[in-house]
């Protein structure tokens, strides 16, 4: 996969794509990272990407112009995503979808938002990874390549770690243990060490179930078909 970023902060990617999955998803040809500073394509001498918004109102506009003569530079642009605290909700399922793609291009957002042209134009979807605002695209950006690109096969190299994260199958994920059996007078449940693979199975299921219902109830019924929700204690 090719990721593109287009971004006024490039240097806020450097350690992103140097360490970790994302490091080794580079080092192991799985994905290719490209980021464009956005002012190299600035008008004048002075480099400008932004102005005054049409019809007043405090803050700065990012312009069309330097934002579409970047994505026209590009190589390849493949499938173009704004970060917008205005867009749809970033969830797994987009992750999942978006890490089919060859191309994907994320144009980080700044100052007030971005000249609605951009969107008109180029942009085929626009994520937002919360309800709240930032300063800038860049982290929504950054979080979006981290979940879309561990899910690229060969990236994370064992796929039965993938389909047991959280939200994969639309719960969140049941608790782990590992050594020391008993720490500070808390043990590992005994499921876990009977060898039962059908009970260790069920009781993780069980689980995931309560920790969702617990602190996020409203993927209860997205996630179970109903009959098998209703009631479950």
């Amino acid at each position: 996969m090719i990721v593109n970023v287009i971004t006024l902060f490039p240097d806020m990617f450097s350690g992103v794509f140097s360490e970790s999955i994302l490091s080794r998803a580079i080092q192991g040809g799985h994905m290719n990272a490209r980021v464009v500073h956005l002012r190299e394509y600035g008008l004048g001498s002075h480099r400008v990407v932004d102005d005054t918004p049409y019809g007043g109102g405090g803050g700065m506009i990012l312009k069309p112009e330097p934002i579409a003569a970047a994505l026209e530079d590009l190589p390849e642009r493949g499938h173009v995503i704004l970060t917008t605290p205005r867009g749809k909700l970033f969830r797994q399922a987009d992750a999942l979808r978006l890490s089919s793609h060859d191309v994907i291009t994320l144009i980080c957002g700044h100052y007030e938002g971005v000249d609605e042209r951009v969107s008109e134009l180029f942009v085929h979807e626009e994520l937002s990874i919360g309800d709240y605002v930032l300063t800038g695209g860049e982290l929504p950006a950054m979080v979006i390549i981290d979940a879309v690109a561990r899910l690229i096969p060969g990236v994370l190299g064992h796929d039965t770690t993938i389909s047991g994260d959280s939200h994969y199958h639309g719960l969140l994920e049941h608790p782990h243990y590992t050594r020391p059996r008993e720490f500070r007078g808390l043990a590992v449940p005994e499921v876990l060490l009977s060898g039962n693979h059908e009970q260790i199975r069920a009781w993780r299921r069980d689980m995931a179930f309560r920790k969702t219902r617990e602190t996020r109830p409203d993927l209860i019924e997205k996630a179970l078909p109903e009959g098998e929700w209703e009631g479950k204690e």
